[in-house]
């Protein structure tokens, strides 16, 4: 399954958190991250992560490109409920999982119950329903 995390910068260190304490999930699938938060993550971790731009420079954009054609299995967004800034990359991302049927974590209690799942199985039918192959290198 190809993951994709996102994070605005006050929930970068919690994003980074998240990722230590599954790591043993994480490794078993293809991590794509936007640039900071990604670079973060693969430093703390030694996770192979494929980077897009910052998501101030369009890496919403791309990772959006991706959940458009098919490519990408799950979200994990961490959003800081108090910034306004980034609204409109949250409701972007947050539209286009809903329209193309991709699980959606904008928080830790969610995205727990995410990966979980994702290590039970219960996120086998992305495979069944669209069988495609992982589209990134790391």
């Amino acid at each position: 399954m190809n993951i994709a995390l996102m994070s605005h910068d006050r929930k970068k260190e919690l994003m980074v958190q998240f990722c230590i304490a599954y790591c043993g999930i994480f490794s078993k699938h293809t991590v794509c991250a936007t640039n900071t938060t990604g670079k973060l993550v693969a430093e703390a971790t030694g996770l192979p992560i494929h980077l897009f731009l910052s998501n101030a420079h369009g890496g919403a954009q791309q990772i959006g490109a991706r959940i458009a054609y098919n490519e990408i299995d799950m979200v994990l967004f961490f959003t800081d409920p108090q910034s306004d800034s980034l609204d409109e990359d949250v409701k972007y991302i947050r539209k286009l999982c809903d329209q193309y049927n991709i699980p959606f974590a904008t928080n830790v209690a969610t995205a727990e119950m995410l990966l979980l799942g994702l290590n039970r199985g219960d996120l086998d039918w992305r495979d069944i329903v669209s069988p495609k192959t992982k589209p990134f290198t790391v």
